[in-house]
């Protein structure tokens, strides 16, 4: 039986607060491993996405894992190439297809880019059909966020964020906060970068609870009730990951954490062309 807590969406769907991220896991064949450890190992939230490539892979070991449908929250993404009403719609029912499923959980928009508001109106109307649980956007700025939900009729639930103690974010969070929409940290062990996991504030406050840095840094997010999605490749950092829920920070560590904070991404600004330029050479996986 999984123990991760659950936080309730502005829908009133209920998501686990920490779900296994599946980007860059390697082969399908190794992304299927990776996700059927992830569920032995208690988690319930599986992150997926179609620009990642392997949808197909997490919804094999879904369906190999014996667990019942209902007990495993599946999020999948659109890319912005496939933005647009009638994109999206088929972008969905190829992402439902490769994931062999009846429904998702939670559809995100990937990325501020495109079409965004013809992609949103897809996207409810998915909702009104019962094939998406709920619906959210990523990498959204405060002010993107804001005006999506202003001119829609549907605020977003999910706002999935780069979020650690490198970059929290406080005003984007307060605009969340303000709309009911729930934030959830991507990258929130910043992948190693920036030195996190050797920094000297999170290392002595990780002795002091006879904790990892990551453990720390999980619960720091967890404890202010921000959902994550961490990733990792190896099991034995997977149940890590899950060990979060038996001690607390207290004030002092939280104000430490606070100090950390250097205002900037670590992997790259969405309001920079240049980042955008990227994102497009990467280009969508299907």
């Amino acid at each position: 039986m999984s123990h991760v807590p659950s936080v309730r969406l502005n829908n009133g769907v209920w998501m686990p607060v920490i779900g296994f991220g599946v980007y860059d896991t390697g082969s399908l064949e190794e992304c299927e491993a990776c996700v059927s450890q992830a569920l032995e190992a208690g988690y319930r939230l599986i992150d997926t996405a179609a620009m990642y490539g392997n949808e197909e892979a997490v919804g094999r070991a879904i369906r190999s894992s014996g667990l019942r449908r209902e007990e495993v929250f599946v999020t999948t993404k659109v890319w912005f190439t496939d933005s647009g009403f009638g994109r999206t719609r088929e972008a969905f029912f190829r992402s439902l297809d490769r994931l062999g499923l009846d429904y998702v959980d939670l559809y995100l928009i990937h990325q501020p880019y495109g079409d965004v508001y013809g992609s949103w109106r897809a996207m409810e109307e998915l909702y009104q059909e019962g094939l998406i649980r709920a619906m959210g956007v990523s990498n959204f700025h405060g002010d993107r966020l804001m005006d999506l939900a202003v001119h829609s009729r549907t605020t977003p639930a999910v706002n999935q964020l780069e979020l650690h103690p490198l970059y929290q974010r406080e005003d984007d969070l307060a605009v969340l906060a303000r709309y009911g929409v729930m934030p959830q940290a991507w990258g929130p062990l910043a992948r190693g970068r920036g030195g996190m996991l050797t920094n000297r504030v999170l290392t002595l406050i990780a002795a002091k609870h006879r904790r990892t840095v990551a453990q720390v840094v999980l619960r720091w997010l967890v404890q202010r009730g921000i959902p994550v999605i961490p990733k990792t490749v190896k099991r034995e950092r997977m149940v890590e990951n899950l060990a979060v829920f038996d001690f607390n920070l207290d004030e002092a560590d939280v104000e430490a954490i606070r100090g950390l904070d250097t205002g900037m991404s670590y992997f790259g600004d969405h309001r920079d062309p240049s980042h955008l330029d990227k994102l497009v050479a990467s280009g969508p996986s299907r």
